[in-house]
């Protein structure tokens, strides 16, 4: 009987993680759906005109709804790790309309860089193979940034500039969390994009927030223990 009771709480936890996952990522999923929609017309383009023509209400809804829907689906994985509550459709609006003018303010910076270097990685890749090399390294270390930033955001009542300054020092003062979340975030997308591409309404998105955020929280610990 206890082997059976034993059994029924396993299944119950898997199901209640599942369910987390599930329901902040179609939430994430759902606050992006005019992004999702523009990069899937995107990806089906042919025409350079239209290409053009469509980056740009991209470039504006990135700060607006890609960046503080986010934060909030990084705050939902910081309930998980500390504490390790569910977080419901109401928290995560709460966490959403708490943190909108912060995330905001942030994503429009970090566009604005995203979007300077994508141009820049565009142009180089077609002229020279070594800035290419250059610019595809810049462009890892602004990912692990903004991971960073995310996490930062989610957990410390800061303002941007200062969770700006911090996201920086961590991603260049951790070797070992830099790489964590490089290594498990890329593994993670690869298969997204590539094989699963069923995980990418459904967990994709509160899969990377939970692990990123795991990988912080632990360096946090670490640094205060030190």
């Amino acid at each position: 009987m206890k082997g059976s009771s034993d059994l029924m709480e396993g299944l119950y936890r898997i199901c209640e993680w599942i369910m987390r996952f599930t329901v902040i990522n179609l939430l994430w999923f759902l606050f992006n759906i005019p992004i999702v929609f523009i990069l899937l017309t995107i990806i089906f383009v042919e025409q350079k005109v239209v290409l053009v023509v469509l980056l740009l209400p991209l470039i504006i809804l990135l700060p607006v709804l890609f960046f503080p829907a986010t934060t909030a689906m990084f705050a939902s994985a910081r309930d998980w790790v500390i504490q390790e509550e569910s977080t419901s459709i109401r928290q995560y609006w709460r966490y959403y309309k708490e943190n909108y003018k912060k995330s905001l303010r942030g994503g429009l910076v970090l566009t604005a860089i995203w979007t300077f270097w994508a141009v820049d990685f565009y142009y180089f890749s077609k002229e020279n193979i070594i800035f290419m090399g250059i610019f595809l390294l810049i462009g890892i270390v602004l990912f692990v940034f903004s991971i960073n930033f995310f996490s930062i955001i989610a957990h410390y009542h800061m303002k941007v500039v200062p969770a700006m300054k911090n996201a920086l020092l961590i991603t260049f003062g951790s070797p070992v969390l830099f790489l964590t979340i490089l290594i498990s975030n890329s593994i993670l997308l690869y298969f997204s994009l590539t094989v699963f591409w069923f995980l990418l309404p459904f967990f994709t998105g509160s899969l990377i927030a939970y692990l990123s955020f795991s990988a912080f929280y632990r360096f946090y610990l670490k640094v205060l223990s030190a």
